[in-house]
């Protein structure tokens, strides 16, 4: 099954599950999944416990349920990630060019 039929699969359920992986986040907030980990950093997504830095992070679907209904917090989360891409363009254009 590809990427597509498992978010179209995942949307479609009735009763969403209350813990979520990264990438069920980022379906279920409508964002890319490489987009999450940047929101984590910024903590404007908080994952459940205290997970370390290379460990699977899971989320509230109750948090993200409310967040998801607050255009504030969204403005905040689009906010960060074009942070990051901006500090990332940036890193590209200083790079000292190869010869």
């Amino acid at each position: 099954m590809n990427v597509t039929a498992q978010q179209t699969e995942f949307l479609s359920w009735k009763l969403v599950p209350a813990r979520l992986d990264a990438t069920q986040t980022a379906w279920f907030l409508g964002f890319e999944p490489h987009e999450i980990p940047p929101l984590v950093r910024a903590e404007v997504l908080k994952p459940l416990g205290h997970p370390g830095r290379h460990c699977v992070k899971h989320f509230s679907r109750d948090a993200l349920a409310e967040k998801f209904a607050s255009p504030e917090w969204l403005d905040k989360a689009v906010a960060a990630i074009h942070r990051r891409l901006r500090i990332k363009n940036e890193r590209k254009r200083n790079q000292p060019k190869e010869a």
